[in-house]
């Protein structure tokens, strides 16, 4: 097994890492990596990013929002949890969790921790959901990730994945909404985060592992591939499923509500109805809204520049309530 120490707490970078020598370098053992990020929301490929998570609660606590390759839910990752990821050669077939998560489920267990898989994609701490994993494969390499919650936040947590109670409807897969707990509190004795680490990545490297060290050529064309294929708008919204969303307003001169008809992250069709005054037609706002990303600063542009204008409410206000 090849160990590589990713030394970033970037989301996106560690996800152009496993991409890149997966898809773009890939080599001739199992990598193992162990990572951990700044506080993060990874949204699983088919999924709906407003149907799982609160944006404007992620935005005003400085929460990145990044989709990643895999299917499954959503998760919220910070410096207080770790990830970890094994790159293999494809064996084809259907998708297998568990000959990835045995060597994790040793080391826990040597550490004191009586973990279990929960036969689906989980591991669990009596009961209670420690760890979430997913798959997806590039080429002919398998790329297995998976979460491990030591000491996160678990009221960020649950805040952040607790989306705006908005009429929405889509074809995306929604996040199953279980139960957590932390790792550090199940051990016999305590330890840090990064003891935490180095003893599990010495027990899951084993004693024949080596180490790849990420060179100056690697890391550059690593980070082209974090910018481009996980750190854009497109990446997080644009690869999304289409879905119908309803969001009210309430405002000093009367309350708006706004149907709107999103695909690829931009609005395809607009309707506007409540009890408001506006010295313009509902149809002038449906055509300013109709093109535009469903991104609030876009939308306060797109208002502005079609000239609405509504009695007591800015475009300001209409921007937030259209995109959080």
């Amino acid at each position: 097994m090849i160990y590589i120490e990713t030394g970033s707490m970037d989301v996106c970078y560690n996800f152009g890492l496993e991409y890149y020598f997966a898809a773009e370098k890939p080599l001739n053992d199992t990598v193992f990596l162990f990572w951990r990020t700044t506080p993060t929301l990874m949204v699983g490929r088919y999924q709906n990013v407003p149907e799982e998570v609160d944006e404007a609660y992620a935005a005003a606590h400085q929460i990145r929002i990044v989709r990643r390759m895999s299917g499954g839910g959503t998760i919220y990752t910070d410096p207080g949890g770790w990830q970890f990821t094994f790159i293999a050669p494809s064996q084809g077939g259907d998708i297998c969790f568990q000959q990835y998560l045995a060597p994790v489920l040793l080391a826990l267990g040597e550490l004191g921790v009586q973990a279990a898989f929960n036969g689906r994609n989980d591991l669990t701490v009596e009961g209670k959901k420690i760890s979430g994993n997913a798959q997806y494969r590039l080429g002919d390499r398998t790329v297995h990730h998976g979460s491990l919650l030591f000491c996160t936040d678990l009221e960020q947590m649950a805040a952040a994945t607790r989306p705006n109670q908005d009429k929405i409807r889509s074809r995306g897969i929604k996040s199953v909404r279980d139960r957590v707990t932390n790792i550090a509190g199940h051990l016999p004795a305590p330890v840090t985060a990064e003891e935490f680490r180095d003893r599990m990545v010495r027990r899951i490297s084993g004693p024949d592992g080596v180490v790849y060290t990420v060179t100056p050529e690697d890391r550059a064309r690593i980070l082209t591939i974090a910018q481009e294929k996980f750190g854009s708008w497109e990446s997080l919204y644009s690869r999304g499923p289409a879905y119908s969303i309803q969001r009210t307003g309430r405002f000093p001169g009367g309350s708006m509500t706004f149907h709107l008809e999103v695909k690829k992250g931009v609005i395809c069709q607009a309707a506007v109805s409540g009890d408001f005054f506006a010295a313009v037609d509902g149809e002038t706002i449906s055509r300013a809204l109709t093109g535009c990303r469903c991104q609030r600063e876009a939308v306060r542009e797109a208002l502005e520049r079609g000239g609405v204008d509504v009695y007591r409410v800015s475009a300001e206000e209409m921007a937030r309530t259209i995109a959080g």
